[in-house]
């Protein structure tokens, strides 16, 4: 597994890699990979983001969440993005709900 090392070579892997099966890139296909076996990085989630992205952690994330509004990602890996995407919906609502202004009733 080749280790990206810039952001440049980001965009060149994600526009120059041949598609996989669903249509996804090499790079976004992996991305979608390591985010289900993340858990098991014996160094944590962060440490392997950066190793084997060599991509910041707020980047991968970044990365993630786009990904995953995309139809590829679901054919690729549909129980997973569909978790991550009802993670990410329960975070929204849960900010969203911190920001509603209770209302007394008299």
């Amino acid at each position: 597994m080749p280790v990206v090392t810039s952001t440049a070579s980001v965009a060149h892997l994600q526009s120059g890699r041949a598609a996989t099966a669903s249509g996804l890139s090499e790079f976004e296909a992996d991305l979608l990979d390591f985010e289900a076996t993340a858990w098991k990085a014996p160094e944590g989630k962060d440490a392997a983001i950066l190793q084997r992205f060599d991509l910041s952690v707020p980047r991968y994330y970044q990365e993630i969440n786009a990904l995953i509004d995309r139809p590829e990602a679901l054919a690729h890996a549909p129980l997973l993005v569909k978790r991550l995407r009802r993670l990410r919906d329960q975070r929204q609502r849960n900010r969203s709900a911190r920001h509603l202004p209770v209302s007394s009733t008299v």
